[in-house]
Order: C-alpha cells, then sequence, then structure tokens
C-alpha cells in the first residue's frame, strides 16, 4: 500500500529536471513488501575475509533498479563492507579487518579517522527494496537520482541546504534518511567502476517525505532559471 501517488511525482520530477534515468525508490523496512520479488544472482565463493553477496557492491542495486521492482536482504550486500555500514547492516568494527577496507586504507583513498565519521542508517533493516519511483508498490524512504552538472545546480539553487559530498557516493542515502536533507555525491571511484557510472553523472537523494516539496519548488526555480536565462541571452546580444 501506499500514500501517495508516486506514479505522479516522478513524471512532475522527470519533467522538472529532464531526468535520462527514472528515480528510483529505495525502502528500508522490518518485514518483506508484499508482492515483490527478491533480487535474482548467485551469490559467489567468499573471499578469505567472507565476503560475498547478490552483487560487488550495494550501490549495484541502484542500476539493475532501473527498470524492476526487487527486495534484497542484508547478506546481498556484503560483499562491499563500507557500503554495509553505510546502510546500517554492519557497524564499522565488524568491518575494519575486512580486505576491502584494508586496501582502500591502505593506499590512503579514506583515512580510519574519515571511515569513522561516516553516516549510517540508524535502525538495521531486515529488508531493503529497490525500483523505479513510478512502480514503487510501498513507501519509499529515500529518492536516488542519476543527475549531472545542470541538474545538481537546479537542485542546489532550490535547496541551498544541499549536503555536498564525495566517497563514499553512498552515504548520501544515510544522509537523506536519517538527517532529512536533500544530499548530491560527486561519486567514488569504487562504485563508478562497479556501476559504469559515466564521468560526467553525479547522484542525489531525496528524503522521500519532502518529494511533493521538493517538485513544487523546482517547478518555481524552472520558471526563474528561464527569465535569468532570457535575461542573459539578451544582454549577450551587446558582444556579438
Amino acid at each position: 500500500m501506499t500514500t501517495k501517488d508516486w506514479k505522479f511525482l516522478a513524471e512532475q520530477l522527470d519533467r522538472e529536471l529532464g531526468l535520462k534515468n527514472p528515480a528510483i525508490a529505495i525502502t528500508f523496512s522490518d518485514e518483506a513488501p508484499q508482492g515483490v520479488s527478491a533480487h535474482e544472482g548467485e551469490i559467489p565463493a567468499p573471499t578469505p575475509d567472507g565476503r560475498s553477496g547478490r552483487v560487488p557492491a550495494g550501490c549495484v542495486f541502484w542500476k539493475d533498479a532501473i527498470d524492476q521492482t526487487f527486495t534484497t536482504v542484508p547478506e546481498d550486500h556484503y560483499n562491499c563492507s563500507v557500503g554495509s555500514v553505510t546502510h546500517g547492516l554492519k557497524t564499522l568494527e565488524e568491518v575494519m579487518n575486512n580486505g576491502d577496507v584494508g586496501a582502500i586504507v591502505e593506499v590512503g583513498w579514506v583515512s580510519p579517522e574519515e571511515a569513522m565519521q561516516l553516516p549510517f542508517v540508524n535502525d538495521r533493516p531486515n529488508y531493503i527494496t529497490y525500483g523505479p519511483l513510478a512502480d514503487t508498490p510501498v513507501d519509499p524512504d529515500v529518492i536516488l537520482l542519476k543527475v549531472n552538472g545542470f541538474q545538481a545546480m537546479v537542485i542546489h539553487d532550490g535547496f541551498s541546504d544541499t549536503v555536498f559530498v564525495g566517497k563514499p557516493q553512498c552515504h548520501i542515502i544515510p544522509i537523506s534518511k536519517e538527517q532529512g536533507k536533500l544530499a548530491i555525491s560527486t561519486g567514488c571511484m569504487l562504485s563508478r567502476v562497479r556501476t559504469g557510472m559515466s564521468p560526467d553523472e553525479m547522484t542525489c537523494t531525496i528524503p522521500a517525505e519532502r518529494l511533493e516539496e521538493v517538485v513544487e519548488k523546482l517547478k518555481a526555480r524552472r520558471e526563474a532559471n528561464a527569465a535569468v536565462a532570457a535575461y542573459a541571452n539578451e544582454d549577450m546580444r551587446r558582444f556579438a
């Protein structure tokens, strides 16, 4: 059951931003949503430290969710220790000795001190459901978008308190879920390699409960931006 017309909101969001890919709904829950299939995929043999999952990292589920809705369990995410922490599935203490954490710390990609400051989902979920926002069968917690520089500009123009972050890309999810803020990530090399993101793509998360507010403000910003663009074009004629 859903309480809002998410399909309509998804259409409005696409209209205002001109998204290349559909908005993704991400839902954390104690119970499995009815009628939603589990993510398909073989779990490979674990690494020496015990890591494995349905996909290389939880961010890969974002790519799979572009055209299908599915649910996952914590074990599906465990190949990526950092993502397991940000999604509230494991504590930092549980993963600090894992090989993937050791690898990124050893090369200086992240320091132990930086790792200790990572935001994370507060309540450990039993299920995480992904899929196109327009088709979501349940009320989501977070809306995830792939955006370009122009779209990021429009979003930040409407919401000056938008949080801009870099690595790891996945920590924008707890920022939106737990802090109620819009967040934009420039991406991270781990996620870009694993998901095949193009160099000009970034990601943005929106707290689902704020989506109506976001759509309305984006409409107002579109009109203001159009007026400013018209002024700039007219003013440039003096330099032709």
